[in-house]
């Protein structure tokens, strides 16, 4: 295979090797890097998510991707934004690598609530308040272990 071709595959291959997968799960401490659930209390394994999705160039690195619960990465899917209305703006969703959490978001109770556009578009789209996730991470606050706090009782 010529050199160009193999080097676009491998920008393009969406194996993540185990090394790249361990320092993810290193640098996220086992939490959710967009919703803040510890693994431990998800129902579902969680995922490595490109953040800029490959169909979109991202490549795979750490610098590129995240560790996700279930449903974030299904809500997201390869969207790398959204649009708000009113004023028809695309905006890009929060990026772990390169935001700060509590600059986009903070917590009224169970609530995730967005400080800026970036927070508002990912809260909407990775749906973030749907009530069978307010639900949870009401629970998950009443026995401290949110967000992402594993207590020793």
């Amino acid at each position: 295979m010529p050199k160009l071709a193999l080097a676009n595959y491998n920008k393009m291959s969406s194996y993540i090797s185990a090394a790249y997968r361990r320092t993810v799960l290193k640098r996220s401490a086992s939490i959710c890097e967009y919703c803040l659930i510890h693994e431990e209390d998800a129902f579902f394994s969680f995922e490595i998510d490109h953040i800029i999705s490959e169909k979109h160039n991202g490549i795979t690195h750490p610098d590129n991707l995240a560790h996700t619960c279930f449903y974030c990465n299904r809500y997201k899917g390869s969207d790398i934004g959204s649009i708000l209305i009113p004023d028809s703006e695309f905006i890009r969703f929060y990026n772990p690598r390169t935001d700060i959490w509590s600059q986009h978001f903070r917590l009224e109770g169970a609530l995730i609530i967005p400080q800026t556009k970036i927070g508002e578009v990912t809260v909407k789209i990775f749906q973030f308040n749907h009530v069978d996730r307010l639900i949870e991470r009401k629970l998950l606050i009443e026995l401290g272990r949110y967000p992402g706090i594993i207590s020793n009782a």
